[in-house]
């Protein structure tokens, strides 16, 4: 026996129109876009007007006028004028310098992090928390010494004198940063491998470094850009030679005379060391997310 409400028509609901729900202004999707939009714009401002000045003739620097006038390509040819200065070989410095800081911080992080991370010893929180408070201790506090040690060692205007300390800077992010993602990592990844007879060296080897490449690829980038952009150590260390100052000194000794700054050459010289770092985030922009992103969801 089936019950009906009384008054309520009885029939084939598929046959009955649909009416469009109406969807009201998403103010939250609006807001993120606005977010989005702002964060961009403050990001590449600054590049972009640095663009603008750089293809500038510099007979007008001082214009206002947002977008590109008076283009120009001599600002391009003088960063590049070896008779003036010496800004193309201290980019083959920055490379130089920043290949041997990365490699040689990412031999001792990837180890002291798995080892940080994975083995049981006295004073492991100790020794985490000195590297972790290496990492804030500002460099400005520590160059005077340095300056001094340096000079004692005819190091000043060396390239180990310029890589040694940018490497006592990244190291400490290093092994901070893989320390976390070696600790995210199931233990029974190497349990499994040890008991399909691998030694704990072929374990970690095989299983440990595979899964952690976008971490160590991460990691290897940031230690890159750090260096690549560190300037203060090298404006000092490097005691004016100019065979091994690296790019960022090489901009800041720009001049075109007594008390005349040319903007506009400087301007050249800064988007031509910026555009490797953005290539670089760019091509490998899938890598670096999914390294900053490896071990923050558990399972």
């Amino acid at each position: 026996m089936t019950a009906t409400s009384v008054g309520v028509p009885v029939g084939n609901t598929a046959d009955r129109p649909i009416r469009p729900y109406k969807q009201g202004f998403n103010w939250g999707q609006a807001g993120n876009l606005a977010a989005i939009v702002l964060i961009a714009f403050w990001c590449l401002a600054p590049f972009y007007w640095m663009l603008v000045l750089a293809l500038r003739d510099s007979d007008y620097t001082f214009d206002n006028t947002p977008w590109p006038t008076h283009v120009t390509l001599d600002n391009f040819r003088y960063a590049f004028d070896t008779s003036i200065n010496s800004f193309g070989r201290s980019l083959i410095n920055s490379l130089i310098i920043g290949t041997a800081v990365t490699v040689l911080s990412m031999l001792i992080g990837v180890f002291a992090g798995y080892a940080l991370s994975r083995l049981v010893f006295r004073g492991k929180s100790i020794v985490l928390a000195a590297i972790l408070g290496a990492s804030m201790f500002p460099g400005v506090a520590i160059l005077t010494p340095i300056f001094q040690l340096f000079s004692d060692w005819g190091w000043l205007g060396t390239y180990q004198g310029l890589i040694l300390p940018q490497i006592s800077f990244s190291i400490p992010l290093a092994v901070y940063t893989l320390t976390s993602f070696f600790a995210d990592m199931p233990w029974e990844l190497e349990e499994a491998a040890r008991v399909d007879g691998c030694t704990p060296i072929q374990a970690f080897r095989k299983v440990i470094l595979p899964l952690a490449a976008p971490a160590m690829f991460t990691t290897a980038i940031l230690v890159f850009l750090a260096s690549w952009n560190e300037f203060l150590l090298s404006s000092v260390l490097s005691n004016g030679v100019k065979s091994v100052e690296p790019s960022t000194v090489a901009i800041a000794n720009f001049t075109a005379g007594p008390h005349i700054v040319p903007y506009t050459q400087t301007m050249a010289a800064g988007v031509i060391v910026t555009i490797p770092l953005v290539i670089v985030v760019l091509v490998f922009q899938r890598r670096i997310v999914s390294g900053l992103t490896a071990g923050g969801v558990k399972g």
